[in-house]
């Protein structure tokens, strides 16, 4: 979690404010229609004449066809001449309604017929030859670079924990995890300095004969040879390849038996290598250093918190494993026991339970917070949306719960308030997409159930205080969901009796539920209407939800989670995110909070963030709640616009454009034009801030101190950061 950056008149953040800076790509659709209503009208006389028979009206409908089709020959070429000789016309007879609603425009047969000769007059214009000279082949490094995204996910610039840069750190450092695995080598060396990357194992190395081409070649490797790699972390042979095509400046060195081969490359291109002896005695093993090139990532950062927590999980997944990172050493005896507990400290119910299969490791335990965390990886990978192996988990621990109890609890009584760790080692891992954060194998369900659940019988036995401890949990929990169920039944009678549907959220097309057309879906979380309003003209609704805030939600730090279903905007607020019965019915892959830049802004977005920590923390430890920046500056002149996310590229643009620009100050999502918003909230665009939690421990005490009761420490605090309207507002 992370403190204010920006001012403390924020009252509290919980996120890291810096991100990358999107510049321009305004795209305003615009489409054009004609006047329908002359249309409309001859339509609706024509079928009022065919109401009539006979010689006379047979007559009288031809002469009736002969003058519209006169009149509309002549509109045509009025309005082909208005299309040819004035370009603004499109942007003048721009429909009303938004993409992605459901209305439509009329548009008569003239407007039609003009934007055809218009289309025509466009296609006559001489276009690319489509032939065998146009079909291009890259070779692999070049279709990295290319399309990065493929092989590493976002770019980002270091400000998120998933950006691009660490992923190429950890790619290189899963190479060293896999020779580990492999029984060779129990340390590794990690140097970052001035965004350069060393990194250097003591496995085996690679062999001498095959460097360059297991660093540059697409699917060369031993990763697909069981004998030498069974249980393998890294990208199956496409990893090192990604971070040599992605580098700005690579180089191996592979040391086996006193012989070595160097090989450096430059944006993946070999500049040189040699293969000789060493003049004096080396460890076997494998040394990498790397630059990742600003052409591909600009500039960009390691923010040395998000990389101490990777190499901590390393640690922990590795029990034995020393990683050496700028002068300290990383090392866990206990493994997953020693991740949970540092983790949640005190906050355990009972001591922290586990179990260290050959294929399965776990730990758990409870606390008092509300919903389940989770910390799952496949053969050191950790898996942010777990995957079957998590679900398989989840239900050989209900199942060894019932058995040792004699019982029939629901699953949701039993893993409520429950913290836990898995670790699944599994030899040909299906993850549903390059970055792993899921799961896909189904033939390891069965196992990893009946192995869970042995494995928890057989400590519940051995640790009696601590089963005493987890059974009361447990009744406590079917004791609290009696009594929500009664009182989720009157919130959702009450909400029916106000409206059938709910009546500040502007729905999206496509949800989680509908697999990949909704795996982007976001919800915008506003407050007022006049920020809604703004958002529902700029936003694609086949995925992109609003909910509006009547303005400042109750603070709910403290209260019962039954308090949570008798405030009527709050419950509104779940229905809309799908979540008033369970979290797992989430409708949106993003929650995003969108509040205006000032202090009532601010103090929204920290209440909603209270609510979510609160009662549904895992929603917050899964990655689903982001927090949207929008700029707080506009500065342009005649020729060109540029948005600031800060005061210091405020200041650049102001000097780039010089004194003639002129700069605009955004507090509220409302002032700004929907056309000019639209960029704000577009995919390739888009500027959002993960809310974060580094330890589930910090939350308790955060809260406490920012959203609880108003203490000496928490006045002096503010009364030391305090900044004014003016300092806010410069």
């Amino acid at each position: 979690m992370y403190l204010p950056r920006r001012n403390v008149a924020q009252t509290i953040y919980f996120y890291n404010m810096s991100g990358n800076i999107a510049k321009k790509s305004t795209v305003a659709n615009t489409a054009a229609s004609g006047k329908s209503a002359p249309a409309a009208k001859s339509n609706s006389a024509a079928k009022k004449n065919t109401g009539t028979r006979g010689p006379a009206a047979t007559a009288a409908r031809m002469s009736q066809s002969k003058t519209t089709s006169k009149s509309s020959k002549t509109k045509q070429a009025a309005t082909t001449r208005k299309l040819v000789t004035k370009k603004t016309a499109q942007a003048e007879q721009k429909p009303e309604t938004t993409r992605g609603s459901k209305k439509t425009s009329q548009v008569s047969t003239s407007s039609v017929l003009a934007s055809s000769a218009t289309v025509s007059a466009v296609s006559s214009k001489k276009t690319a030859t489509y032939d065998e000279s146009q079909i291009k082949h890259l070779d692999a490094l070049e279709h990295i670079r290319l399309r990065s995204g493929m092989y590493i996910g976002r770019l980002g610039d270091g400000s998120n924990q998933n950006d691009g840069i660490y992923v190429l750190l950890k790619e290189i450092i899963d190479n060293s995890i896999d020779e580990f695995i492999m029984g060779h080598g129990n340390r590794i060396d990690i140097e970052i300095k001035e965004n350069r990357v060393k990194v250097r194992d003591y496995g085996r190395g690679i062999p001498l004969g095959k460097v360059v081409e297991c660093v540059s070649e697409i699917n060369t490797g031993a990763k697909y040879n069981d004998d030498v790699f069974q249980f393998s972390v890294g990208m199956n042979g496409v990893g090192t390849k990604a971070v040599n095509a992605l580098s700005s400046f690579f180089r191996v060195v592979s040391v086996r038996d006193g012989q070595c081969t160097d090989a450096t490359f430059e944006q993946g291109k070999l500049t040189g290598q040699r293969t000789g002896t060493l003049k004096q005695k080396t460890p076997n093993g494998t040394y990498f250093e790397f630059v990742p090139d600003e052409t591909i990532f600009g500039k960009y950062h390691f923010n040395m918190e998000f990389v101490e927590k990777r190499i901590w999980n390393y640690a922990y997944l590795n029990n034995g494993l020393t990683l050496h990172l700028n002068g300290q050493d990383f090392h866990s005896e206990n493994g997953l026991f020693d991740l949970l507990n540092k983790e949640i400290e005190d906050s355990a119910l009972y001591p922290v339970g586990s179990y260290n299969g050959t294929h399965l490791k776990f730990a758990f335990t409870h606390t008092n917070a509300y919903g389940e965390n989770y910390f799952s990886f496949v053969n050191g990978q950790y898996t942010a949306d777990g995957g079957t192996h998590l679900s398989a988990f989840k239900e050989g621990f209900v199942k060894g719960v019932n058995d040792f109890y004699k019982t029939n609890y629901k699953s949701e009584d039993i893993r409520d308030g429950m913290a836990a760790a898995v670790l699944v080692k599994v030899k040909d891992p299906v993850f549903e997409s390059q970055t792993k954060n899921k799961l896909g194998n189904t033939d390891i369900r069965g196992w990893i159930v009946s192995e869970t659940q042995s494995g928890l019988d057989d400590w519940l036995h051995h640790n009696p205080e601590a089963a005493r401890k987890l059974h009361e949990k447990i009744q406590a929990n079917e004791k609290l969901r009696t009594e929500l169920s009664a009182v989720k039944k009157e919130a959702k009678e009450a909400a029916k009796k106000i409206s059938i549907r709910i009546p500040k959220l502007k729905d999206c097309k496509y949800h989680v539920q509908d697999g990949e057309k909704g795996e982007n879906s976001m919800i915008f979380i506003t407050e007022g209407d006049s920020a809604s309003g703004t958002m529902t003209h700029s936003r694609d609704a086949s995925y992109q939800a609003i909910f509006s805030l009547r303005g400042k939600p109750e603070n709910m730090y403290g209260k019962k989670q039954s308090e949570i279903y008798k405030n009527d905007e709050l419950y509104q607020l779940m229905m809309a995110l799908g979540i008033e019965s369970n979290v797992e019915n989430l409708k949106y892959s993003k929650i995003v909070i969108a509040t205006d830049a000032d202090n009532d802004g601010y103090h929204i977005r920290n209440l909603v963030m209270t609510f979510f920590l609160g009662y549904f923390e895992e929603l917050v430890t899964s990655g689903r709640i982001f927090i949207l920046e929008t700029p707080l500056f506009r500065v342009r002149n005649k020729k060109e616009n540029i948005y600031c996310y800060s005061e210091d590229e405020r200041d650049k643009a102001q000097a780039k454009l010089g004194k003639s620009a002129e700069t605009s100050r955004f507090k509220g999502l409302g002032e700004i034009n929907p056309d000019e918003f639209r960029q704000f909230i577009a995919p390739e665009t888009m500027h959002l801030t993960p809310v974060e939690i580094s330890q589930l421990k910090l939350v308790p005490k955060l809260l406490g101190f920012y959203m609880g009761k108003n203490t000496p420490e928490r006045r002096a605090f503010i009364e030391k950061h305090l900044l004014s309207n003016a300092d806010i507002d410069a």
